[in-house]
């Protein structure tokens, strides 16, 4: 399912967020609070749901979102994606007007009403709200923060987890935190496409972007972790976006008898890895296969990556093998 545009780069490799198409989703109710709407959630056909043109998000970014997996009717670690997206809130002092239960609730409102169970990813979205004009200050916001919900299915590409992508280092960095700090999973995402854009012109699926210090970050929109001598590194969380899906794979590959090892390290370690991955919520784990042109060991999926796929896939069923009660 790709719709690039041609001039901003074409890559003929498998994307970290391929899925396959699927007629339904044109057809799915989204969930939407918003001024219109009042304080109440209502389910709208994709095809009339509309925010206003003043609205906080649409003019100037002014949110956080997340992407949740849902499978076999269960959200798939979504305490873990309401601490994130409230954290961010709270930072922003966006004040939601509801709990975090209260707002699972909604979600799954929204996937019982579209009577979906598996391969479903969800889009959360919440901005500040309604302007009176376009104006940038906070305090002119009138009413409740907006929510969106909206459910599709997008069954992720199994060729991708075997076969691979390919990365290209870029000059866009990770900025600092007294900057704007990368742990918000804000929609202002201009750093990460501008990263996008100049990985894609190069001719790689994903950007690799690295910090102030010139030492490996993270991917446009993916976690980046290498495998050394049986040893798993990744970066430190210090100009990244605290990844669900990545400390996921930390914690597990520790309970399983992996080091892993948050760190520092250069372009030189990466070229000379034995395997590399990417983790995301859409994306799983996904093989690297090159970076920069460098051939990452052998150019295919490693054992190691092939065991992590394998260890996950177990979590993942397990967690969501039956809804939490009250949901």
């Amino acid at each position: 399912n790709k719709r690039n545009n041609p001039e901003l780069g074409r890559s003929k490799m498998p994307s970290s967020h391929d899925y396959a198409d699927c007629p339904e989703n044109e057809s799915i109710l989204i969930s939407m609070r918003t001024h219109q709407t009042g304080p109440e959630f209502q389910l709208v056909p994709r095809s009339e749901a509309k925010v206003s043109v003043f609205d906080s998000g649409f003019m100037l970014g002014d949110g956080c979102w997340e992407g949740i997996r849902l499978h076999n009717g269960v959200l798939f670690d979504i305490e873990a994606h309401m601490d994130r997206m409230f954290e961010g809130c709270k930072a922003l002092m966006i004040d939601l007007g509801l709990t975090p239960e209260e707002l699972i609730k909604e979600i799954y409102k929204c996937t019982d009403a579209n009577k979906q169970k598996d391969h479903v990813h969800i889009r959360l979205m919440v901005t500040r709200g309604l302007k009176p004009t376009p104006y940038q200050a906070p305090k002119t916001t009138i009413g409740l923060p907006t929510i969106v919900i909206i459910p599709e299915i997008k069954k992720s590409s199994e060729e991708t987890k075997e076969v691979g992508v390919r990365l290209m280092t870029v000059s866009t960095r990770r900025g600092r935190p007294d900057v704007q700090d990368p742990a918000w999973n804000s929609h202002s995402k201009l750093n990460c496409i501008s990263a996008c854009i100049q990985g894609g012109l190069a001719g790689a699926d994903e950007a690799l972007m690295l910090d102030p210090n010139g030492f490996v970050a993270t991917c446009n929109s993916t976690h980046f972790f290498i495998v050394r001598k049986g040893e798993i590194w990744t970066s430190q969380p210090k100009h990244i976006l605290h990844g669900i899906t990545r400390q996921n794979i930390i914690d597990l590959a520790r309970k399983n008898g992996i080091v892993v090892k948050e760190l520092d390290f250069s372009l030189t370690k990466v070229y000379s890895a034995d395997e590399a991955f990417v983790t995301g919520t859409m994306a799983g784990q996904i093989p690297v296969i090159s970076v920069d042109g460098r051939q990452i060991g052998d150019g295919k999926r490693g054992p190691m990556v092939k065991r992590l796929q394998e260890i996950y896939s177990k979590f993942f069923l397990a967690q969501t093998a039956k809804r939490a009660d009250g949901f």
